[in-house]
């Protein structure tokens, strides 16, 4: 049987396999440039296989292809989805649909006199000295003010006027329009008009009904009614995909990471979880192999093709409630990640006076300029110059026909060209490989400034963590980001390359319910809170499936707190005692703020309750050794490397070289098949006995 795990990103599409059949074994050991295969026991291999997101020449959809490829089926040939487990995936389908504002056709049904409420929002302005202010566009298209009314105390002022919302629908259906998102004013806590309208547009015929009281049951109409616009807006996109997929694979089981860092069946995934499901899935990753190599302070660093993400772990995953992401305000709980505009098809620009990286990407089509598709110099054509990235230790899947190495002349002779336009207007004359890493010191201090951000702004010591670097492109750079921050020590999982993909397999389902509260937090409210988290735990059963290991299912309950008249909540542990929940509020508020209010009253803004159900993950790669553990390793060639201003002569080592024990002095090179380390000057790489690649600080 196999199982599946696949991330579909920006530029490159990760898959990883584990399989008890070697007959496929055996077939894809014929093509090691391509496949990856590690036995992680005496039944059990791993297959790690990396193809272009987008190669419209080649096929529709990478992930199909992906499965396609390593069960070794020609185009026409039947998918055997007998021989498949499972399927667990990250996709990128939402974020681009929202990015690119190709979402469904979506009506906002709200009370009568807040048809605007949405489009004024909270005033904020992200740049305060803008003088002209650009909004972003909204995403609904058309909007019914209903006369309906409730008041904040659950008395019904204004009935629904059924009659009117039928009509008013019926002539929005009629224009084409098949999404409705559906925001009563208090319907948080008194949502018998917000059914009632969703039972009226289901009439009509919308096939996509959001209803803010189920999307996002919190206080805040603005908010509740933004998520639930995107809800309507992305979840037929998806649901699209979704019916795509399952088409190609009828009868397999299918589950998608949510943006909360939890998987979820495919038929309950919807638009609102959707946003950060391919970066989740690398947290996942990076935390759990993280936790398996003995490290509980990280700092995630995940540099793709397209943007770098980083996040913070201390113990538990960082959520935050409020989001905003490319101009669509969110409020669900997702993943506190830190995404900046900076990855390894980040195209390189000289304006005249200065260098900029990003955030414009090349993508994978046409890709950087080494790629052979005409595409433009990039953060991946620098570390070509630089001689960090060598075409002879990357795999050949480049040019029209996916089978070319990598074009090191096209970088030199663009370098030199760009080198000689920087001289002739600045008169300043450097080298193109001076003019190389003056982009690279660009690029990781725009990636140092987003770890700041989640942790020395907050308080956190980063010197104390552990940097887990993964992504296609991160090992590349894993030093100098390391060396920025004054971090001493690196981790690098054995599949670090595609690390995004194998956390879907690492993950667990989680299913999260919340609820509005807004009272103070006393003695007499936390029955009523029992109360409540006991309702919410039986709503987040119902995700929950039969094949989780049910001795293993794990029960979360938080409540967010802030002080009286603030807006700042902070996420604390339940408990019973309100004396622990207010010293561990003043603990975070101490930590995150600074100062704490001794004598304020506390406000429990919102209640939460997680259910974690684990499944089985698969186990570490095994080590075969192939020498003598008194032998060193042998470097399999020498190569031109140009850091800290000058080239040197160093080794170039393959990791599945390595065994236990082994160091490797900087400045020198480590490739494997799905990505390139480059292990700067004063760093030196050991290999643990599980594999794991720890570099340390000289």
């Amino acid at each position: 049987m196999l199982k599946f795990f696949a991330d579909r990103g920006g530029t490159f599409t990760d898959i990883v396999a584990v399989t008890d059949d070697q007959r496929i074994i055996d077939k894809l050991s014929k093509h090691p440039e391509r496949f990856l295969t590690v036995p992680i026991s005496e039944q059990k291999w791993v297959i790690v296989y990396k193809l272009l997101s987008e190669n419209p020449e080649k096929y529709q959809d990478a992930v199909i292809q992906g499965i396609r490829d390593i069960m070794s089926l020609s185009t026409n040939e039947p998918i055997p989805t007998a021989a498949i487990e499972v399927v667990k995936m990250g996709t990128t389908v939402a974020t681009n649909a929202l990015l690119e504002r190709k979402g469904s056709r979506v009506v906002l049904v709200i009370t009568k006199g807040f048809e605007d409420a949405l489009r004024i929002g909270y005033q904020n302005r992200p740049d305060i000295f803008a003088r002209h202010i650009t909004l972003p566009t909204m995403l609904y298209e058309q909007v019914i003010g209903v006369e309906e009314r409730y008041d904040a105390h659950g008395q019904e002022l204004t009935p629904v006027n059924v009659q009117q919302v039928k009509q008013d629908l019926q002539k929005v259906y009629n224009a084409g329009i098949r999404s409705c998102a559906i925001v009563c004013m208090h319907s948080d806590r008194y949502p018998h008009h917000e059914q009632q309208i969703a039972q009226i547009a289901q009439k009509v015929g919308f096939t996509q009904v959001s209803v803010s009281h189920q999307v996002s049951p919190l206080i805040k109409i603005v908010s509740r009614g933004d998520t639930t616009v995107v809800d309507a807006y992305l979840t037929p996109i998806l649901r699209h995909y979704i019916n795509q997929v399952t088409s190609q694979l009828p009868q397999v089981k299918l589950m998608f990471m949510k943006s909360d860092g939890g998987l979820v069946a495919a038929q309950q995934f919807q638009g609102k979880d959707s946003i950060l499901s391919g970066p989740a899935g690398g947290i996942v990753g990076a935390v759990q192999t993280s936790k398996r190599a003995g490290f509980n302070l990280i700092i995630t660093f995940d540099m793709g093709g397209t943007s770098t993400d980083v996040a913070h772990f201390k113990g538990e995953y960082e959520r935050q409630l409020d989001s905003e992401i490319a101009g669509a305000r969110m409020r669900v709980p997702v993943l506190a990640i830190n995404t900046i505009a900076a990855g390894g098809g980040s195209i390189l620009f000289f304006d005249g006076s200065s260098y900029s990286v990003g955030p414009k990407s090349a993508g994978s089509n046409p890709g950087p300029a080494c790629y052979r598709r005409g595409g433009p110099l990039t953060v991946t054509d620098a570390n070509v110059m630089l001689g960090k990235i060598h075409p002879q230790h990357f795999p050949s899947v480049f040019g029209l026909e996916g089978n070319l190495p990598l074009d090191k002349d096209i970088v030199i002779q663009k370098f030199s060209q760009l080198a000689q336009e920087i001289a002739d207007i600045t008169h300043n004359h450097r080298t193109p490989e001076q003019v190389a890493a003056g982009f690279i010191a660009i690029a990781v201090e725009n990636m140092a400034n987003a770890i700041k951000k989640i942790s020395l702004q907050r308080g956190y010591d980063v010197s104390q963590y552990t940097l887990c670097c993964f992504g296609g492109a991160g090992a590349q750079v894993a030093c100098l980001i390391a060396d920025t921050l004054g971090i001493k020590k690196i981790f690098l999982h054995p599949y670090a390359g595609v690390l995004s993909a194998y956390g879907m397999g690492l993950a667990d389902i989680r299913a999260i319910r919340e609820l509005g509260v807004e009272q103070p937090l006393t003695p007499e409210l936390i029955p009523q809170l029992q109360q409540q988290m006991k309702t919410l735990k039986n709503q987040a059963s119902s995700e929950l499936t039969p094949e989780g290991i049910i001795s293993q299912q794990l029960v979360v309950q938080k409540v967010n707190l802030k002080y009286e008249g603030t807006n700042s909540t902070l996420s604390i542990n339940f408990a019973l005692d309100i004396a622990i929940m207010r010293q561990e509020f003043e603990f975070e508020h101490k930590s995150r703020y600074g100062f704490i209010q001794e004598d304020k009253p506390l406000i429990v803004e919102s209640a939460s309750v997680e259910l974690i159900q684990q499944l089985d993950t698969p186990e570490e790669p095994l080590i075969i050794p192939t020498r003598g553990m008194n032998q060193v390793p042998k470097a399999v060639g020498r190569v031109k490397m140009f850091t800290s201003d000058q080239w040197h002569d160093v080794p170039v080592y393959q990791r599945e070289d390595l065994q236990p024990e082994d160091r490797i002095n900087g400045p020198a090179i480590l490739v494997e098949k799905i990505s390139t380390i480059v292990l700067e000057p004063h760093w030196q790489a050991k290999l643990t006995q599980r594999n794991h690649l720890i570099l340390f600080k000289c």
